[in-house]
């Protein structure tokens, strides 16, 4: 029997609002991005422990979300600000800039931290991050507290989203790292990142004139001193640990009282090292997600029909794995507590602004090579290099005589890049070209170089056509880059952090080091597993797809088709 006409349009009527209610169709976009950057996270890491992962955090992703499984960086200084700046942009550091966590500015004679602006200081006297409590051998080399996203030469995902909204789009970074999050924050954006001499998230006067109540009172709850007297201890017991039996491997770094077995002591909040400690554990983590948290509450983040944008950079990963290697038992914990704060920030966000309203993408700004002891013990060929005890003088004299050069060559040497002085590379009667490429016959001399590539050469498109050039070009600046770009062999690095002997050091156009995970999940995204080669350049180009906003200015990617595609 048919219907009534009147019946059919009420059943058509019921059916439109309940597909307009599915999730897919949930709003015309996400009201909330929340991009999430885990710090030397190999993209091989996601499911190495996925048999223990709880519910809700990595497992989420990884079972709901559009997870793209060969993921690789194009550019060759695999460093903590260029991966960033990367995933920010949608460019190539020879786009945006930031071709090394730092790098020698000719003009002042100087070296360079990447996120330095001495035009602005953080609000927070006493609390410059550039303090002998820092393990962190780049921000040592800042010589004033100021930061500031102006050396970004390109815009970023979150500026075109502040363009494209009239400046109404709410839009926040927030690291432990100031590079994290000021990077993810891009120049339209508000910054936090953590401080280790003032045990609190600070800003700079870029961003405001004083803080916002809400951060004074998150502060003031002193979280951070909570922690003094504890220790890292193991989640599980530690005969379920893939490395449950490697806790005391001769390669770890010994931090002072922190040890390299567990319990770590996190020692008490008088020792000068307290925070760093907190940070070389999972609770720098959780200290980011409760920041975080409050953004999201204080903010009103993903309240309106406007897009905001909250990109959240995890960095304990990161110490973790310098310090211990990627495959030791610390860092298996770490990652089995950071699928916990996942979840965790994610139910928050959920009950907030609704999953369904969320579009959360996660990647990493770099991987990590195998710290060499844990190879070794494999049978795998590797090592550490040692430049500092090479003998460099023979090759200099040699180069000399062959140009007729008198005086200084070498201005130094920025890892990945070896500068010439000024006056070298100024004189009009000196070959540069040739001399630079006399330089790389040099240097390939020395134990484990793989490739030493003039600059001049890549200027002039002379240089052989393989991946790792091309790696290099993509990271070539001509205003901050060096001279001559030194790449070691697979499996071979300088492991020295400030006079700190690293288990891990970063930083190859190896595969090893370009190896990153780039997941979509939430705002109603069907799951799939993509095995295509992509690239981080395309996460930007694909959030612009997704709200529909300008390109950012230098993007070289491509939109990722399944996650705009549904």
């Amino acid at each position: 029997m048919e219907l009534p006409l009147t019946s059919k349009s009420s059943i058509l009527f019921a059916l439109v609002l309940v597909v307009l209610s599915s999730p897919v169709f949930a709003s015309e976009k996400p009201k909330l991005i929340l991009q999430i950057t885990i710090d030397q996270f190999r993209g091989d890491l996601p499911m190495r422990y996925y048999d223990r992962l709880g519910e809700g955090g990595l497992r989420y992703l990884l079972d709901q979300g559009i997870v793209y499984n060969n993921a690789h960086y194009q550019h060759a200084n695999t460093e903590t600000i260029v991966g960033h700046a990367t995933l920010a942009t949608g460019a190539q550091p020879s786009a945006h800039g930031m071709i090394g966590n730092i790098w020698f500015d000719r003009a002042t004679g100087a070296t360079i931290y990447n996120i330095e602006d001495p035009d602005y200081h953080l609000l927070t006297k006493g609390a410059d991050i550039n303090s002998d409590t820092e393990i962190d051998p780049t921000q040592k080399a800042a010589t004033s507290d100021g930061r500031s996203p102006a050396a970004i030469l390109t815009t970023t995902f979150s500026d075109e989203l502040a363009a494209y909204t009239a400046g109404h789009a709410k839009i926040f970074g927030v690291s432990v790292k100031d590079r994290g999050a000021v990077s993810m924050a891009g120049h339209a954006g508000k910054a936090f990142w953590f401080s280790k001499a003032g045990n609190e998230f600070v800003t700079s006067n870029y961003y405001y004139d004083v803080y916002p109540e809400w951060v004074v009172d998150w502060n003031a709850q002193k979280l951070p001193e909570q922690y003094s007297g504890t220790s890292w201890e193991l989640m599980h017991p530690i005969d379920t640990y893939l490395f449950g039996d490697r806790d005391d491997q001769e390669w770890e770094t010994e931090l002072s009282d922190y040890g390299r077995t567990f319990p770590h002591s996190f020692s008490t909040v008088d020792n000068p090292y307290f925070s760093t400690f907190l940070t070389i554990s999972p609770v720098g983590d959780e200290l980011t997600t409760s920041f975080a948290k409050a953004v999201v509450e204080n903010e009103g983040l993903g309240k309106d029909d406007v897009t905001d944008y909250l990109g959240v950079s995890y960095s304990s990963t990161d110490y973790v794995g310098h310090f211990f290697g990627p495959s030791s038992l610390e860092a298996e914990d770490n990652i089995l507590r950071l699928d916990r704060t996942l979840a965790d920030l994610f139910d928050y966000v959920d009950d907030k602004v609704g999953l369904e309203h969320t579009l959360i993408v996660l990647s990493a700004d770099h991987g990590a090579p195998e710290a060499p002891g844990y190879l070794a013990s494999l049978g795998i060929p590797t090592g550490y290099v040692s430049p500092d005890k090479w003998d460099k003088e023979p090759a200099i004299a040699r180069i000399k005589n062959k140009f007729g050069i008198s005086g200084k060559l070498i201005e130094g040497y920025d890892h990945p890049y070896l500068y010439l002085t000024n006056e070298i590379i100024s004189d009009p009667d000196l070959d540069l070209f040739a001399l630079e490429a006399e330089i790389a016959k040099e240097l390939l001399a020395f134990p484990a170089v793989s490739a030493a590539i003039p600059s001049s050469a890549l200027e002039i498109g002379e240089y052989a056509d393989n991946p790792v050039t091309r790696a290099v070009l993509n990271n070539y600046h001509p205003a901050r880059s060096g001279n001559v770009y030194l790449v070691f062999k697979p499996g071979w690095f300088i492991n020295d952090l400030d006079g700190l002997t690293a288990a891990v050091v970063h930083g190859s156009p190896w595969q090893y080091d370009t190896y990153v995970p780039i997941i979509f999940a939430g705002y109603g995204l069907r799951p799939q597993t993509i095995s295509r080669r992509v690239n981080p350049v395309d996460v930007a180009l694909t959030l612009a797809a997704v709200v529909g906003t300008n390109t950012p200015s230098g993007a070289s990617g491509e939109v990722l088709v399944e996650v705009v595609d549904q």
